[in-house]
């Protein structure tokens, strides 16, 4: 057995559908989890391994983090959801517009204060990074690309897709880690912006709102850039010649975060649910889909020798101010609505 580090400071050197309670039979004994869907993370045992533990029903959901975002606006005094899984922007947004509570967790003290609200509004669960998740086959003959500059040469026009950071926070994580890569940072995205009119070219990006990982596998996106558990997953759960590359210019941790709704309508069963989250029994089975947990856990060797070596994610993966990130969102969203025709 081997521990799984924890990606941290020291390694980093749309409106949707109100979701309710009655939609799932009414019941007092349930949580409604926004934005858990099963494949993600492996939240689908996660809520599994809760419901027998607990006797409590927590049915996942299939939101991203920007319509968890609408959801809880649109709710706003009335809640149907429980608790909320987003990135860590997402969180800091719904932190301060009032849609989440305070929570409360002795665990909390060992998460680092720059991953998590100081009243515990937020905090994150696991983490990932943002790589190239390439299908081998569907590329052809096409080398596979190892740094950010590689993908826009001509070769890869039409074979590189991510989620649309208008929507999805991975998306916004993607333009982000390219712009940082590239030599710009929260006051100038113009670098990642010209990244993605380079790798667009004359053609358009076809940008998914939706996770897009069974696209990848099944090679109708030759290469996909998301987090890197995704690759992982899909390599050894579907058997799919999936290779992940960590960018040669640097990289971006992908901190994943959970609140509890303000005014939760099943407020007892939301706070179980944190704290299982936070338990090594959740950590662990979210380990073993490849995302790097908050906590040092024990995961098989199988699992370890799936994912490139620590040392890999030491040198390349940035673990930045996501205040500073949260606060220069609105400026890139803005240019990347100007600039990129998508």
């Amino acid at each position: 057995m081997k521990k799984m580090r924890r990606l941290s400071v020291a390694v980093a050197a749309g409106l949707t559908l109100a979701l309710s309670a009655c939609s799932f039979g009414g019941s007092d004994d349930i949580v409604i989890s926004y934005n858990s869907p099963e494949q993600w993370a492996n939240w689908g045992a996660v809520l599994d391994a809760f419901s027998d533990e607990t006797g409590i029903d927590a049915p996942s959901d299939d939101k991203n983090s920007g319509k968890v975002m609408a959801a809880l606006e649109s709710e706003k005094g009335s809640p149907a959801g429980d608790t909320a899984y987003y990135g860590i922007t997402f969180g800091m947004e719904a932190q301060e517009a009032g849609l989440v509570a305070p929570f409360e967790h002795e665990r909390l003290a060992d998460i680092p204060d720059t991953l998590k609200a100081d009243d515990g509004s937020w905090f994150t669960v696991h983490h990932g990074a943002v790589a190239f998740l390439v299908n081998t086959e569907a590329i052809g003959d096409v080398a596979v690309p190892q740094c950010w500059e590689d993908l826009t040469k001509p070769e890869y026009r039409g074979l590189v897709s991510w989620l649309d950071p208008a929507t999805a926070a991975v998306g916004q994580s993607v333009v982000t880690a390219a712009n940082l890569a590239l030599g710009g940072d929260f006051d100038n995205w113009q670098p990642a912006i010209d990244w993605a009119n380079a790798v667009k070219g004359d053609g358009a990006l076809q940008l998914p709102t939706e996770t897009a990982t069974n696209q990848l596998a099944q090679g109708e996106i030759p290469i996909l850039i998301d987090a890197d558990f995704n690759g992982y997953q899909i390599a050894q759960a579907q058997n799919a010649p999936i290779e992940v590359v960590l960018p040669c210019e640097g990289s971006l941790s992908m901190p994943y975060v959970m609140s509890l709704v303000k005014d939760a309508p099943h407020q007892e069963n939301a706070e179980a649910l944190l704290d299982f989250v936070l338990s090594d029994k959740a950590q662990t089975l979210f380990a073993e889909s490849f995302i790097r947990p908050i906590f040092d856990v024990e995961v098989s060797d199988e699992v370890s020798a799936v994912m490139l070596p620590d040392e890999q994610y030491e040198e390349l993966v940035e673990l930045p101010d996501f205040a500073e990130m949260n606060a220069g969102i609105p400026n890139m969203i803005e240019l990347w609505n100007a600039e990129v025709v998508v």
